[in-house]
């Protein structure tokens, strides 16, 4: 793209057309859902270089290559991890035999959205998980999880994100954020429809966890997760839409996704 042919046309055409060009208007989207949702929700943090990681490493990078003062537009090469950001973590990314993230069909990535409210633990403890007797509480408060869903985990942790609190890595190295415990994701695999599990956190897992039993038990089965993801709090417990814009590179174990919450 920074051919110095490209580079010449473009700014010969800018020449040409001048600054005071007009410019085309900004169409409105068009609706994708019969019943026009009334409100849309981005669960999207903004990725950069400073976003924290679960290892702690940089996990994105940019590069400006062509600018528009040398070269009459702006073009960057950027670099990231696939689990950084707010991201999906495909069933390839805990088994060798399952589903890369180009693989996931497309119907799977609209589905209705399932929200457990745990702030009250994750205020008092860091290490709070998401439990079966969770989920119960739930259902007995809004019926049964819908077929298709994606069960969210609201723990309040995303307004930390730019804050070392997010991490909450101890002296020794070992972090404290809530997640699902395993014998809530073996419910959810066992007793429901949910295709997914969503997270305000770096991990589907507690922070703490060693064995990564809500992973194991999840993305072998040939589901998904998200991680990371932002603002559940502006959605309600059971109504909404969650519109996942999913990476699709071939064999990918995951990567940075635009959410989208429908109300």
């Amino acid at each position: 793209m920074c051919d110095a042919r490209v580079t010449e046309a473009v700014k010969q055409r800018m020449l040409e057309q001048g600054a005071s060009a007009r410019r085309a208007p900004i169409s409105a989207p068009t609706a994708a859902l019969h019943a026009p949702p009334s409100r849309i929700v981005d669960l999207t943090h903004t990725l950069h270089a400073d976003f924290p990681t679960y290892d702690d490493a940089p996990g994105y990078s940019d590069i400006q290559l062509c600018s528009v003062e040398q070269n009459g537009f702006n073009l960057k090469n950027v670099s990231f991890s696939e689990h950084t950001g707010t991201h999906m973590d495909a069933p390839l990314h805990y088994t060798d035999d399952g589903a890369s993230v180009d693989e996931i069909p497309v119907e799977q990535l609209i589905c209705p959205l399932a929200i457990v409210d745990i702030r009250s633990k994750s205020a008092e403890n860091a290490d709070a998980a998401l439990t079966p007797d969770d989920l119960k509480a739930w259902i007995a408060a809004h019926g049964d999880i819908p077929d298709g869903a994606c069960v969210a985990l609201y723990s309040g942790w995303d307004a930390l994100v730019d804050t070392p609190k997010f991490r909450n890595a101890d002296s020794n190295g070992a972090q404290h954020y809530p997640g699902f415990h395993g014998e809530a994701a073996q419910m959810l695999l066992e007793e429901t429809g949910a295709i997914g599990l969503a997270v305000d956190t770096l991990s589907l897992d507690i922070g703490a966890s060693t064995d990564f039993a809500a992973h194991t038990v999840w993305l072998p089965s040939g589901r998904w997760g998200l991680e990371c993801v932002a603002n559940l709090g502006e959605l309600p417990p059971k109504g909404a839409t969650i519109l996942v814009g999913a990476p699709k590179h071939q064999g990918g174990t995951g990567g940075p996704c635009r959410l989208f919450g429908l109300v």
